[in-house]
């Protein structure tokens, strides 16, 4: 951007020069602008008409040096001629520099620059000392090399046109600790070979560091950016050192380069952009504070990345983001949502994380991994990961380093600590652990080697909707029982559900009993393989549920063995339901054997026989009569005892003994198939319960 100035630009094509029509030795090729009234650079003006120019300057007086080689002693004149006598140092109103060659330290110090002050292209071949100068008007330093240090330290720059420095190159140290940039500050392109300081700097304006290169140490230690800083495509080849800074507005360093370590534990108060950026050597984010949204979207972290006690206040993304080596990620506090979703971790990772959400779909986990979580709910579709993976809740808030537990008041409006799974659909779980998480809202479908999953500590699914329900006229219950969401979604669906049933949520996608058949037949085995065989159990109902509603992969045959399976004892495992059945059972047996298998009377025993003419022996045969109907009151004390012995009897496959009409006998014979068959499915129900 050039600088304003009201006339033309100083060192215009064709602008009479020093060297131009000129021919002593020092003079030829010398590009300084000639002093007015005279035909010479001040450089090599004659000493009296020197002395002239330089008595008739007064404090504040525009001056125009561009192209003029200076000499230590001869920038001391020029300063001493325009030194306020009320404040002891130099003031100048339009001064420009440009081109101009300081043969020696340059020493600007505490000058006070009252419009705008030009040092395009000029070369500073000594130090450049600009320590508590004040630039009222713009400050341009565009493509100005300084070959030695160049100290800006507690300069004021007080202009809406602010300071450039764009494509400046500063050979040896640069120093701009304490300064203040009350405009913005354009360090485009500029080129840092040794160490560039802004310790405690103020910027009051934008500040602009597009494709600057740092090759020596940076230090923003305690520096103030108020406006926006752009640091995108920023090389820095050494340690860059943030800490405590303090960045109120933008802060975007997409695509820099970090081939030395990065510090950066201030505080970002408005949206930063990290997008693409490359950590060579350490990252460290730790007690980072962050107010808005955070992007380290395709970001390489290929030194350790460590980000403890870091706080954000939106959402982070880490999304296709790489991480070479070992990266610990927490505690941190993140009171919107972290996004790992197509990150790459080639190393082992620790994340400790206090969050409302953690996304990690189609995350790729090379080594061990380890995600302790307070308060998330987790999406982990389609992870990748080749070696053990634990998710665990935490019970307790983190600790920090110093044994004080990371601060949680932003999630006091949480209902508790719980750590729920979104899903798991894509992943193969051969080699997943989880531990006290919710797996009540948990999408399983499409999981790989479910039947491998380890669950540890206290894991919970949803629930059967409780109490009974109404279903136009007849009343339904469901067993209590762990139930996956997806079968919640599927039923919820169905034209004739209840209320209680939970409908799926966007994105969730539909799954029918033949798919969640499989599932639970999966997580079933991970139970029995776990000796939780009661928790199996529910699976195994789960199971059987779907078979019984499959109309796609169970013919109808078996959907009616099934149907009858599940009425009659719950699929072999409520033994409620069978010992209903049961009793109901014995209760229509005895009332049957009552009302028609118990005889009027017991048959008495008869001896028959013929007596030979003249004697010998006797043959007898003794028979019973049939036992007869009765045809009086069937329902008495005695006949219900009969029948109760007959029934009892009957249960645990014992012959009564007792003498029965036919109708009785047939009564008798199907008690003794139907009532020991429905004992053993109680007994089957309540081992299955009680099995470890």
């Amino acid at each position: 951007m050039p600088h304003p100035s009201p006339e033309p630009s100083p060192t215009p094509p064709g602008w009479p020069h020093c060297g131009q029509g000129t021919s002593p030795d020092d003079r030829v090729g010398c590009r300084g602008i000639h002093v007015p009234g005279h035909t010479a650079c001040l450089a090599h003006l004659a000493e009296a008409d020197r002395d002239a120019y330089l008595v008739g300057l007064t404090p504040g007086t525009d001056v125009d040096h561009s192209g003029t080689p200076f000499t230590q002693p001869l920038l001391a004149a020029l300063l001493n001629a325009v030194r306020d006598p009320a404040t002891g140092y130099p003031r100048l109103g339009d001064a420009v520099f440009d081109a101009a060659v300081f043969e020696s330290d340059a020493g600007f110090e505490s000058v006070t620059f009252e419009t705008y002050a030009a040092f395009e292209s000029a070369i500073f071949k000594g130090r450049a000392v600009f320590e508590s100068t004040t630039f009222k008007g713009g400050a341009w330093f565009q493509s100005a090399i300084f070959e030695s240090d160049a100290g800006f330290e507690w300069a004021v720059f007080e202009s809406e046109a602010g300071a450039w420095f764009s494509s400046a190159t500063f050979k040896e140290s640069a120093g701009f600790e304490s300064v203040i940039f009350e405009g913005g500050a354009r360090f485009w392109s500029a080129i840092f070979e040794s160490y560039a300081g802004f310790d405690s700097a103020v910027f009051e304006g934008e500040v602009g560091f597009e494709s600057a290169v740092f090759e020596g140490e940076v230090g923003f230690e305690a520096a103030t950016l108020k406006g926006r800083a752009r640091f995108e495509s920023v090389t820095f080849r050494d340690r860059a050192v943030f800490d405590s800074a303090t960045f109120k507005g933008y802060a975007g360093f997409d695509s820099a380069a970090f081939e030395g370590d990065a510090w950066f534990s201030g505080a970002f108060e408005d949206r930063v952009w990290f997008g693409a950026a490359a950590f060579k050597g350490d990252a460290a984010f730790g007690s980072a504070a962050f107010k808005r949204d955070v992007w380290f979207g395709s970001a390489t972290f290929e030194g350790d990345a460590a980000f403890g006690s870091a706080t954000f206040e939106g959402d982070v993304w880490f999304e296709q983001a790489v991480f070479e080596r070992a990266a610990s990620l927490g505690p941190l506090v993140c009171t919107g949502r972290v996004t790992l979703s197509g990150a790459v971790f080639n190393g082992p990772v620790t994340l400790s994380i206090t969050a409302r959400r953690l996304e990690c779909r189609r995350t790729r986990w090379l080594s061990t991994a380890e995600l302790r979580l307070r308060y998330a709910t987790v999406d982990f579709a389609h992870a990748v990961f080749e070696y053990p993976l634990t998710i665990a809740a935490e019970a307790t808030p983190f600790g920090l380093p110093d044994g004080q537990p990371v601060a949680e008041q932003a999630f006091a409006d949480a209902a508790d600590t719980t750590v729920r799974l979104a899903s798991l659909r894509g992943v193969d779980a051969a080699h997943l652990v989880l531990a006290d998480v919710d797996l009540s809202g948990c999408l399983f479908t499409g999981t790989v080697h479910l039947d491998q999953l380890r669950l540890e500590g206290t894991c919970s699914f949803d629930e059967a909707p409780s109490r009974t329900h109404w279903l136009r006229w007849r009343p339904v219950r469901f067993t209590p029982r762990r139930i996956l969401a997806e079968e919640h979604h599927w039923r919820a669906g169905q034209p004739a559900a209840v209320r209680g049933w939970n409908v799926a949520v966007f994105g969730a996608g539909h799954a029918g009993p033949a798919q969640l058949a499989p599932v639970y037949r999966a997580l079933r085995k991970a139970f029995e393989d776990g000796k939780n065989e009661p928790g199996a159990a529910d699976f195994y109902f789960g199971e059987m549920e779907m078979r019984r509603h499959d109309r796609v992969g169970t013919t109808r045959a078996e959907r009616g063995l099934l149907h009858g399976y599940w009425l009659l004892s719950g699929y072999g495992l409520r033994a409620s339901r069978a010992l209903g059945w049961l009793a109901a059972a014995m209760l229509v047996t005895i009332v049957l054997l009552m009302g028609f298998g118990v005889p009027q009377d017991s048959p008495v025993q008869e001896a028959t026989g013929t007596v030979p003419p003249g004697g010998g022996k006797v043959t007898f045969e003794i028979d019973k009569a049939d036992p007869q109907n009765p045809t009086g009151n069937r329902f008495t004390d005695e006949r219900f005892e009969k029948a109760l012995n007959v029934t009892l009897n009957s249960v645990v496959f014992r012959s009564s003994g007792q003498d029965l009409t036919t109708s009785g006998t047939y009564i008798e014979m199907a008690s003794r198939v139907t009532e020991p068959v429905l004992l053993g499915l109680a007994v089957l129900a309540v081992r299955n319960r009680v099995k470890r």
